[in-house]
């Protein structure tokens, strides 16, 4: 098997391969590649526990690493996912939310396992980068005011 160069690393508790099989069945592109089980103890398991899991989300490499209670994920790294409409920014952002996730603003979700999602639609993206400054500030300030984005509402204020 080749291994990516680089690979983004995630830190899980136990639970990297449910994680690893939830992303596989949400996103495209993405899969679980192969789970590998400890080959010895260690000090958050114990031999033939999974130990870690390499899979793809959205086409990036990752390895699962079930190393334990002492680190968890915080909002200092996110996945952000690029959508093109409303029915593919519902449909990621209600999968994360509704699988025990939790909600958080300006598009930003949490997964049960405390990793962070940007569900980011493209008409949001280009409208805070508008070049017509004040439209820009008009929907950054839209923005400011969501858990979810609104797509048709970022529009109209960017529109004024």
């Amino acid at each position: 098997m080749r291994h990516p160069k680089n690979t983004i690393c995630l830190w899980y508790n136990g639970d990297a391969e449910e994680a690893a099989r939830f992303y596989a069945e949400t996103f495209p592109d993405s899969s679980v590649d192969a789970v590998h089980y400890a080959p010895g103890d260690y000090p958050s398991g114990v031999q033939g526990d999974v130990l870690t899991v390499e899979f793809t989300v959205l086409g990036i490499p990752c390895l699962g690493l079930n190393g334990g209670p002492a680190f968890t994920h915080s909002e200092a790294f996110s996945f952000q996912v690029a959508t093109v409409d409303q029915a593919e920014t519902d449909r990621y952002w209600n999968a994360i939310v509704d699988n025990d996730g939790e909600e958080s603003a300006c598009g930003w979700c949490r997964d049960k396992w405390g990793l962070s999602w940007q569900i980011t639609p493209l008409a949001l993206t280009e409208a805070i980068t508008d070049p017509d400054r004040a439209a820009a500030k008009r929907a950054f300030e839209a923005m400011m005011q969501m858990g979810k984005i609104d797509i048709a509402a970022i529009e109209a204020a960017r529109r004024g």
